[in-house]
């Protein structure tokens, strides 16, 4: 083998290697390699390169990456989809929405005057019948007044502030605080017609990376802190689960999870639930860009029981976090 043969296939065995350790990730509870949950794209794009490179040159060395692209399909899953939506009939049907407002722009970090404004004029254009918003400001309140129940992070937490607008009555609320951060979760049970609903709205810890500090920070340090960022959202994940194992009724959850589906805190508060993405969304489902590659941070999950009707991206740039909109249909047990 030549010297750009050996070269190249040695980077085929790290790359490969890379994928299997990314498979482990969403099982295993180990802030170490759970960066490798934001590369998982990346890491089939170039396996697929690799089995296409190789498929010309040596067929014999096909079957390291195919074999790899294999395991991964069964333990990660598609990062693609091409589901077609139902039909809805808005009568009978509930919409809920999820959205990061980032402040509502009030700290100017889109270059965009009347950014608020828009973003306001968007969900009141969508009209979901419940929305959680995640990055929440309280002055923004008064202008959302078609909910009339509405439910937000409580003043004495000192918390970044979530809330949840609903046109469904509030009959109960409470908030979870995570240790030694500022995000938090808050949750609701909504009557909705003969059912109580339980809905969380998510925001985990952040990985604090910001693309212009990277040329002036040290490795070392980079990795550090993305690893206490993980290691901060497994143990919030994990309070979340044990908390919702607590509910009897129908469970919806919205979240910005900072993480992805590839990830551990991921796996761990979804269980058996089910993605609405995955369910009734289409293309690659992109909510942020991280560092200019788009990745799926955002999610709608439900329990079983709800029928998922569909499911929207949406492509607006009024934050950085896109919105996210499922149609659902939820049967009465009474």
């Amino acid at each position: 083998m030549s010297f750009w043969g050996k070269t190249v296939y040695g980077l085929n065995i790290v790359f490969s290697a890379l994928l299997l350790l990314a498979c482990i990730v969403p099982y295993t509870k180990s802030a170490s390699f759970a960066f490798l949950s934001l590369t998982v794209p990346l890491l089939v794009f170039l396996n697929i390169f690799f089995v296409l490179y190789w498929s010309i040159v040596s067929k014999k060395k096909v079957w390291l990456s195919f074999s790899v692209l294999v395991i991964g399909y069964f333990s990660l899953g598609s990062f693609l989809f091409f589901n077609e939506s139902e039909a809805t009939k808005s009568k009978d049907d509930l919409k809920i929405m999820s959205f990061n407002v980032q402040g509502f722009n009030e700290l100017n970090s889109i270059n965009e005057p009347n950014l608020g404004e828009e973003i306001v004029d968007f969900i009141k254009r969508e009209n979901p019948d419940i929305i959680c918003i995640q990055e929440f400001s309280r002055v923004w309140y008064k202008k959302l007044r078609q909910y009339p129940y509405f439910s937000q992070t409580p003043y004495t937490t000192r918390r970044s502030i979530q809330g949840i607008f609903s046109k469904y009555p509030i009959i109960g609320e409470g908030s979870l605080d995570f240790p030694d951060t500022w995000n938090n979760a808050i949750y609701v049970d909504i009557k909705y017609k003969e059912d109580t609903l339980r809905v969380y709205n998510l925001h985990l810890e952040s990985l604090k990376v910001r693309p212009g500090s990277l040329k002036r920070e040290r490795s070392d340090r980079l990795l550090g802190r993305l690893r206490n960022s993980f290691a901060k959202q497994q143990e919030q994940a994990d309070l979340i689960r044990k908390h919702m194992k607590k509910v009897d009724y129908k469970k919806i959850v919205c979240a910005d999870m900072n993480t992805t589906q590839y990830s551990y805190a991921y796996h761990e508060v979804k269980q058996d639930m089910e993605d609405t993405f995955e369910k009734k969304g289409s293309g690659y489902g992109r909510t942020i860009n991280f560092w200019k590659f788009p990745l799926r941070i955002d999610f709608i999950l439900t329990d079983p029981g709800i029928h998922i009707l569909s499911h929207k991206n949406y492509d607006v740039h009024l934050s950085d976090h896109e919105p996210i909109m499922a149609a659902l249909k939820i049967e009465s047990d009474k």
